[in-house]
C-alpha cells in the first residue's frame, strides 16, 4: 500500500510570538480533493505553506510521499509541489506570458531556455484560466480578480503531484469562483492531490468530498462535507446560527445563515 500523499504529525507553527498551528495531524491520500475551512486566523494558509515548504513547524513532521519536506530541495519541492497564494507577491515587472512561463523553471536546467513543450503547457494553462488574452498585459496592470487567475494557470503550467490552493476564489466573480474550483477538481480527476483553503462554505461543500475544519490552530473535525458542517459544529467554531439542508440539484450540503444571530465562538 502506497504511502498517503501529505502527511502532518502532531505539527505546531508559529509567528514570532504567535502560535499559528498547534499538533495539527493530518494525512491526505494520493489524488484526494481535501478543502481546507476555519475562520480567519484558524491555519488553513499555515497549513499549506508547510506542507510547500514555506514556513519551518518548531514541532512535527511534514512529510511528501513518505519523505520529510525539511529534507527537500526548494528545486525538488517545486518540481513536485505548485502553491498558489492569496495574494501576487512581486512580479510586477513582468508580463502574464512570462509570469506562467515562471512555472516551468523548475524543470529545466540551470540556464536553459524554455522550450516547445514548456510553452505550449503555459498557453493551455492560459487558455484554461482564460488569461491568454491578458498574455502581453504587465501583472501591476490587471484586477485582483486577473492577477488570482494568472497564479493559478502558472501553478497549473508548473505540474507536480501536490496542488495548493489558497484561497483561489478570492476577488473572483460568481462565474470565474466555479471555474476555479472546476478547474482544482480537473486537476484532482487528472491524478493530483488537491488541497484548497476556503471561506465559502457552500462552495467547499459543493466542490470537495473531504473537508478539514480548523479553529485557533487545531483541526476541530475531518470529513465529509454533511458530517463537518453541522449547525452546532458551526455554530460553535463561527459563532453564526445556520440551519443545514441538502440541496435538491447537488445533493451536497446547503447553508444558510439565520439572521444576524451572532454568538462568540466557544473558548476552547
Amino acid at each position: 500500500m502506497s504511502a498517503p500523499a501529505v502527511v502532518l504529525r502532531d505539527v505546531a507553527c508559529r509567528y514570532g510570538p504567535v502560535p499559528a498551528l498547534e499538533r495539527v495531524s493530518l494525512a491526505v491520500e494520493r489524488g484526494a480533493f481535501v478543502g481546507l475551512v476555519g475562520p480567519n486566523g484558524s491555519g488553513k494558509t499555515t497549513v499549506l505553506r508547510a506542507i510547500a515548504g514555506l514556513v519551518a513547524p518548531e514541532r512535527g513532521t511534514v512529510l511528501l510521499d513518505g519523505q520529510p519536506v525539511a529534507e527537500l530541495s526548494a528545486r525538488q519541492l517545486a518540481t513536485r509541489v505548485a502553491f498558489v497564494p492569496q495574494h501576487a507577491d512581486g512580479g510586477f515587472g513582468f508580463t502574464v506570458h512570462e509570469i506562467v512561463l515562471m512555472g516551468r523553471a523548475p524543470h529545466l536546467a540551470p540556464l536553459a531556455r524554455e522550450g516547445e513543450a514548456d510553452l505550449a503547457q503555459a498557453r493551455e494553462a492560459m487558455e484554461r484560466t482564460r488569461t491568454w488574452h491578458l498574455r502581453r498585459r504587465r501583472l501591476d496592470e490587471l484586477s485582483g480578480g486577473e492577477r488570482q487567475r494568472v497564479l493559478l494557470a502558472r501553478a497549473l503550467a508548473q505540474g507536480g503531484e501536490v496542488l495548493l490552493l489558497d484561497e483561489p476564489t478570492a476577488h473572483l466573480d460568481l462565474r470565474f469562483q466555479l471555474q476555479a474550483m472546476a478547474l482544482a477538481a480537473e486537476a484532482q480527476r487528472a491524478g493530483r492531490t488537491v488541497l484548497v483553503a476556503l471561506h465559502d462554505l457552500n462552495l467547499a461543500a459543493l466542490f470537495c468530498p473531504w473537508l478539514v475544519l480548523l479553529h485557533r490552530g487545531r483541526v476541530v473535525a475531518a470529513g465529509p462535507p454533511a458530517e463537518v458542517l453541522t449547525p452546532a459544529r458551526v455554530r460553535e467554531v463561527y459563532g453564526v446560527e445556520v440551519e443545514v439542508r441538502l440541496h435538491p440539484a447537488t445533493g451536497r450540503p446547503a447553508l444558510t445563515v439565520l439572521g444576524q444571530g451572532v454568538a462568540e465562538p466557544a473558548e476552547k
